[in-house]
């Protein structure tokens, strides 16, 4: 959906992803379904609750996955 989104789990990152690497992903993701990149004053509170929503869940998410399967080397 959204391109500038970079899978956030290992091994396509070699550490785990930070809190301000998953706020940046929410962040573009509101943006994205809003179509705004930012939003009006009477707007700010429902675009701020929604990135900081996504972020919790998107931690959530990567804290419950379970990566099987190493990182294959050449």
């Amino acid at each position: 959906m959204c391109r500038s989104i970079k899978t956030l789990r290992p091994p396509s990152l070699p550490e785990e992803a930070t809190e301000e690497d998953i706020r940046a992903a929410a962040l573009q993701f509101v943006r994205k379904v809003s179509g705004f990149r930012a939003p009006a004053a009477h707007n700010r509170e429902v675009f701020d609750r929604a990135v900081d929503e996504i972020a919790a869940s998107t931690a959530g998410l990567l804290d419950g996955l379970e990566v099987r399967g190493g990182v294959r080397t050449p």
